[in-house]
């Protein structure tokens, strides 16, 4: 048990009340600066249990040794003492009670600190001082529960998500909105391996939406729909390599072309061939199958497929209700690219005017930033002055697993008729690319 510092006690209030009040900001000095080094070493917030711990073991360190130091100097020393004890563990208590307070002002100094020498992410709120007169533009991430998922994407797991709340990212002060979102949504997929952000953000920083998706690997979003990919176990040619059009044959006992399809890998003598359901209902598991070149051009569905994936852009079909704020609006207004249209009277009409006005029921097909796609949805939901609620659900969003079916969109557009997948559903072959402007 320690004894009262240096015989200081409650007989003597005045001493007793300037020696808590000194054991006071020595706790607090102490967990400040705890946290400050707890923040710049591991780029987070020191627990609070911690915080205490140091705040409660400077005080106990400092009374220990006076204790010591009366057993050495005095002949007999009481330390079990109503006095020494009530003064100790008040004395504890209070150093106990102000560290959290020293925690949390160490904490935002380091925040501060941090933001001004001009690190690229940091969590935790900066002061209004910092934000008013830094040279940066702080972007504070929503919490976990606040991330939305982005539609027909994969969701991001909650770990992820909880990776990346609360953190307050630094940009450059004197950025325009567009530039700013540019440069948030670079730095959210390089910091934290998301494959999609769509996000709304204003010039100061404030997000007003906030959502990420996960990107989709693997053979299944370049699939037409009816087509399915198949390994085999063949004998590919050695020049063979993927996107070549290949016939399989079967090598005994007679041979025998049994179909045709695009050649995706080859690992060994295992070839993974993509074809139409139907072909592969022909195939057999004992294998014994021979691939035979085609001399082909590589296809434009192919490669607009291959593009899309691995842009930001996607597409989407939206209708227009009745008495939505999109009536009477121009394909020029629309900030997505507007591959094709279909009235609700006539035909599909492919890579429209920009001066054609939307009308209640057209259906918009759509290539586009996430972001774009998702205000031109609102805007055809949401009903304008005079109007009515009312009107079909919006059509969800496609991926490029919908692309490669529509070849005969492009080819269509370029003589002017009508162009339909093989499901029914029109498609303009209009390049992802956000630069693209509507003609």
């Amino acid at each position: 048990m320690v004894a009262a510092a240096s015989g200081v006690g409650f007989g003597d209030p005045r001493a007793a009340a300037i020696t808590l009040v000194t054991f006071g900001v020595l706790a607090v000095v102490v967990s400040a600066s705890g946290a400050l080094v707890y923040r710049w070493y591991f780029r987070s917030e020191i627990p609070e249990g911690v915080a205490v711990l140091l705040g409660v073991s400077i005080v106990a360190l400092y009374l220990n040794t006076t204790s010591l130091g009366a057993l050495v100097s005095a002949e007999t020393a009481e330390l079990l003492t109503v006095e020494a004890v009530v003064f100790n563990v008040t004395a504890l208590g209070l150093a106990a009670v102000v560290s959290p307070v020293g925690r949390y002002a160490g904490d935002r100094l380091a925040v501060d600190v941090f933001a001004l020498s001009g690190m690229k992410g940091i969590e935790g709120e900066m002061s209004r001082f910092v934000r008013t007169v830094g040279r940066m533009t702080p972007v504070t991430l929503p919490a976990a529960e606040a991330i939305e998922d982005m539609d027909t994407y994969e969701p991001v797991s909650p770990e992820k998500k909880a990776e990346m709340a609360d953190r307050t990212l630094i940009f450059a002060r004197g950025l325009t909105v567009e530039q700013l979102r540019e440069r948030l949504v670079e730095r959210v997929k390089a910091d934290y391996g998301v494959g999609y952000v769509d996000v709304d953000v204003t010039e100061d920083g404030t997000l007003e939406y906030f959502a990420v998706g996960s990107r989709v690997t693997g053979l299944g979003p370049t699939l037409a729909p009816g087509r399915v990919a198949v390994a085999l176990s063949a004998d590919p040619p050695n020049n063979a390599t993927a996107g070549d059009m290949v016939q399989i044959w079967r090598a005994a006992p007679d041979p025998e072309r049994v179909a045709t399809g695009e050649l995706r890998g080859v690992a060994g003598d295992a070839a993974t061939v993509a074809l139409d359901e139907s072909d592969a209902e022909e195939l057999s598991v004992e294998g014994g199958y021979r691939l035979v070149t085609l001399p082909a051009e590589p296809q434009a569905d192919r490669e607009f497929a291959s593009l899309l994936r691995n842009a930001d852009e996607t597409m989407a079909t939206v209708t227009v209700e009745e008495g939505s704020e999109l009536v009477g609006t121009t394909v020029g207004e629309v900030s997505a690219v507007v591959a094709a249209i279909r009235p609700t009277d006539g035909s599909v009409q492919p890579i429209p005017r920009r001066a054609y006005a939307f009308a209640a029921g057209d259906t918009a097909f759509l290539v586009g930033r996430p972001d774009a796609i998702r205000r031109f949805e609102t805007g055809a939901n949401r009903v304008g002055r005079g109007g009515s609620e009312g009107g079909s659900p919006v059509d969800e969003p496609t991926t490029s697993a919908d692309v490669e079916g529509a070849t005969d969109a492009g080819n269509a557009a370029d003589t002017g008729d009508a162009a339909k997948t093989s499901d029914g559903s029109p498609s303009g072959g209009v390049p992802a690319d956000e630069d693209v402007t509507q003609r």
